[in-house]
């Protein structure tokens, strides 16, 4: 799981091994280590309509409702996004990158773009 926050933004980004845990577990998490803190980012799937968030203790916890996991994981549905409050919110699938990269993107999902390029 990646996590981009950029202004008033906040965007998870999910591999395949990720969206399968969710799945699983109905929870992910990951966290940064600053030495004396420490962030912790998380994504919960929760019985309810769209997208939030909370930041307390150090965490950010986004949920996201079943309907939402469901969908994301049976379909070729890219992403959901709530952009009715703010934070705005962004979960979405991790695709490979068009450029070589020295990341590892094994668990990547396959860019559409691809075949576009081909």
């Amino acid at each position: 799981m990646k996590l981009r926050i950029k202004n008033n933004s906040v965007r998870y980004r999910l591999t395949q091994s990720d969206v399968a845990t969710l799945v699983k577990n109905r929870l992910l998490e990951d966290s940064v280590d600053f030495g004396v803190n420490k962030l912790v980012y998380s994504l919960q799937i929760v019985d309810d309509y769209q997208l939030s968030a909370t930041f307390n203790n150090n965490t950010i916890t986004l949920f996201m409702p079943t309907s939402m996991l469901t969908e994301l994981a049976e379909t070729d549905k890219v992403g959901f996004e709530n952009i009715r409050h703010l934070p705005h919110l962004l979960v979405e699938k991790d695709f490979t990158c068009l450029d070589n990269l020295a990341e590892d993107q094994s668990d990547n999902y396959p860019n559409p773009l691809v075949a576009k390029k081909l």
